[in-house]
C-alpha cells in the first residue's frame, strides 16, 4: 500500500504563511533554512500521520490547483473554519457532508493562494 510521507505546501512569503498555518491549526511550526533561496517551516507528525511542510523557493508557485493537502480537523472543524478568515484565508467550499455519512469536508484559501482541504471523519 502506499502512503503519503511527506508533503510542501508552496508560499511566497513566510512570515505571513507560518502566521496563517499557526493561527489554523493551533500549533507552533519549526522555520529551518535549507538553502541560500530556499526556507521551510515544519508540521509536526502525529500519530503516524505524514509531516510536511510550507516551502517557500523560487521554482514553487502556491495554486488552488495541482495536489491538494488535507488537515484532519477531527470533531472540530467549525472551530477550524472560525479561524480561517481572521488568520487571513478564505473559505472556498464552506462544511459539506460525504455521500455515505462518512464525514465532513471543506476547502479553503490559504493566505499564499493555496486551496487547502479540511477533513472530519464520521
Amino acid at each position: 500500500m502506499a502512503r503519503v510521507v511527506w508533503f510542501d505546501i508552496p508560499v511566497t512569503d513566510m512570515t505571513r504563511a507560518i502566521a496563517f498555518y499557526e493561527a489554523l491549526t493551533e500549533e507552533n511550526l519549526i522555520r529551518l533554512p535549507v538553502g541560500p533561496d530556499k526556507e521551510t517551516a515544519i508540521f509536526a507528525a502525529a500519530d503516524g500521520g505524514a509531516a510536511g511542510c510550507l516551502f517557500a523557493a523560487p521554482e514553487d508557485t502556491p495554486s488552488h490547483f495541482g495536489s491538494r493537502v488535507y488537515f484532519d480537523a477531527g470533531p472540530s472543524i467549525d472551530k477550524w473554519l472560525a479561524r480561517v478568515e481572521p488568520a487571513g484565508g478564505g473559505i472556498l467550499v464552506p462544511k459539506t457532508e460525504i455521500t455515505g455519512g462518512r464525514g465532513v469536508y471543506a476547502y479553503i484559501a490559504d493566505s499564499e493562494g493555496n486551496r487547502i482541504g479540511l477533513n472530519a471523519p464520521a
